[in-house]
């Protein structure tokens, strides 16, 4: 049984606790706008709640990628939590930047931490990560074709001739069709 479902927050964002048991490569699909407090929805590819980094992290986005979010489309953030970024006085953790594409070199920005104090704070390049490669579905076979190719392997009258025929097939890209197979191999049994 998989717990995963039931500790997820009631939230209708990615938050820093999801985060906890390490970073997670996300693919922005869209920027949104949302309110005066937190104004930009980071839809994220295969995520179902959008992501909507604080100022600071915004401040590293527009030095990576410049200001346009039509820029952002595509790009990949790795996100982690980091358990010390305050509110006030009081460690809440919170989500940050790791890695970025779309940078070749490391990006180093002074971010201010808490009021009145700044750190370096570094984003390392990711590299582009392509999406799986889909495996094609197989081409569609006009019933009339497979007929033609059941007809021409059942009336092979030579294993050499079945196996001409069947090289055909191949060639033709339908020899994986279940019909064209079991034809194949009924006419191989009758001939050897």
């Amino acid at each position: 049984m998989d717990l995963t479902d039931s500790i997820a927050p009631k939230s209708d964002q990615l938050d820093a606790i999801e985060l906890l048991s390490g970073p997670r490569i996300f693919t922005i699909e869209k920027v949104s706008a949302h309110n005066a407090e937190q104004p930009f929805n980071f839809h994220l590819a295969g995520f179902p709640r959008v992501w909507r980094p604080g100022k600071s992290m915004r401040r590293v986005i527009v030095a990576a990628w410049g200001s346009s979010a039509a820029n952002y489309v595509g790009k990949q953030v790795e996100l982690y939590c980091d358990p010390s970024v305050q509110f006030g006085n009081d460690l809440v953790g919170g989500t940050r930047i790791s890695r970025m594409s779309g940078i070749d070199k490391p990006l180093k920005l002074p971010l201010l931490i808490k009021r009145g104090k700044s750190a370096v704070f570094t984003v390392n390049p990711l590299p582009e990560i392509a999406p799986a490669p889909t495996t094609p579905a197989p081409p569609t076979i006009d019933p009339a074709d497979v007929a033609s190719w059941v007809e021409l392997l059942t009336n092979t009258e030579t294993l050499a001739a079945l196996q001409g025929v069947w090289a055909d097939a191949g060639r033709a890209g339908v020899a994986g069709h279940a019909a064209i197979v079991a034809a194949k191999d009924a006419r191989k049994k009758v001939l050897s």
